[in-house]
């Protein structure tokens, strides 16, 4: 039975891929199409890929430096209040949101291992950690592309959405597994300590040399971070492309060059032009490229964000309403199974999921209609 499925799926898989690339390669020409795969990823690779990955070495040298230097714990005590009203979360759970936005996703999973952090949370609760931290994942670097993009205001925006899609996607979470996992968890707290106080046997490096190591050991975690992006950058956005633009030059034809391509993207967002537009205020269809990469990878879907404006398709809005859809998503197709099965609750991935893309769209809503206000003031 196993087998015959095997073989089923097969065949499926051969029907499908060869199908959409036969139908590509039917209408750009096997050559050009093939020309155009290779010359798209190149340039992403040289132009985008390293100007994200200076970004993640400078991002991870500086979070370091607020681990090392105790500001984290500072940020944790400031936003401890906030969390039971707005995330119906404990306010330790701050700290893995500070963690998070100056890393990636998984970094919540090393807090949640630990039983001290456990001990604050219901089940509920700490299952939901995992929409909690991915609406922050990698935070810092979507804000600073944007930024570096000469979009200062909208990025800020951008952050507010991506906290109420949070708020949403952790809320809804905890509501669809309540029924699924045990109340009864001891909810006396326990004392964390605290980063400052955890010294290491010895004498304690002195502080330029704290400040050098963390410096150097932060960054060689952005450069590896950097090249962990580059395989979805350059398989998942390429693709992207690939069904994003038309030829360059529409009187000569396909030639080949890169972000070349069959439009079907835009058809199908010009299917939802209306809904788009009220919802994110998306002027162009091809705006839906952004949303679509930055499920699986925020990393690729920033890599769309210059070639965009350079065809002057975006504006300030998509920039607002990208940073809050990609900084809440950040990848979660990706690592939500991943972190719910390290976290032992594998089985509830689906309504993760589901939680998650409610909460991603919430975030570009409230980015849109905020940026909207903002035009007014």
């Amino acid at each position: 039975m196993n087998l015959s499925k095997r073989r089923i799926e097969s065949l499926v898989f051969i029907v499908i891929f060869f199908g959409i690339f036969g139908y590509i390669g039917h209408a750009m020409g096997v050559k050009n199409m093939l020309s155009t795969i290779m010359a798209t990823a190149h340039d992403l690779l040289l132009n985008t890929v390293f100007y994200i990955m200076s970004i993640t070495v400078l991002a991870g040298a500086f979070g370091n430096l607020m681990m090392e230097f105790g500001v984290i714990r500072i940020f944790e005590k400031i936003l401890n209040p906030l969390m039971k009203p707005v995330f119906n979360l404990p306010g330790v759970a701050s700290l893995g949101a500070v963690m998070t936005f100056f890393s990636d996703n998984p970094a919540i999973i090393s807090l949640a291992s630990s039983h001290h952090f456990r001990k604050y949370f219901r089940p509920t609760q700490f299952v939901s950690l995992t929409n909690f931290g991915t609406a922050f994942g990698m935070g810092l670097v979507v804000m600073t592309f944007m930024m570096g993009q000469g979009h200062f205001k909208p990025a800020v925006i951008g952050f507010c959405g991506a906290i109420m899609g949070a708020m949403v996607s952790t809320r809804i979470m905890q509501k669809l597994i309540r029924t699924h996992v045990r109340e009864n968890w001891d909810e006396d707290e326990i004392d964390m300590p605290d980063v400052e106080d955890q010294f290491i046997a010895g004498e304690e490096p002195g502080v330029f040399m704290r400040f050098l190591n963390a410096i150097l050991d932060g960054g060689k975690k952005g450069v590896e971070t950097g090249l962990s992006i580059i395989p979805g950058v350059l398989i998942i956005c390429t693709v992207v492309l690939l069904f994003t633009f038309g030829p360059k030059n529409v009187s000569i034809g396909y030639q080949g060059l890169a972000y070349e391509g069959v439009p079907l993207l835009p058809l199908i967002g010009e299917l939802f032009a209306v809904p788009f537009h009220f919802l994110f205020g998306f002027t162009t269809p091809e705006a839906i490229a952004f949303p679509i990469t930055a499920l699986g990878a925020v990393g690729a879907s920033l890599s769309l964000v210059p070639a965009f404006l350079e065809k002057g398709i975006i504006g300030a809005n998509e920039i607002a309403v990208f940073t809050a859809m990609g900084m809440c998503w950040s990848g979660y197709l990706s690592t939500h199974t991943a972190m719910l099965d390290a976290m032992g609750f594998r089985e509830l991935t689906s309504k993760a999921l589901i939680s998650h893309t409610i909460g991603g769209i919430v975030a570009g809503v409230v980015a849109h209609h905020l940026y909207w206000l903002s035009t007014l003031i």
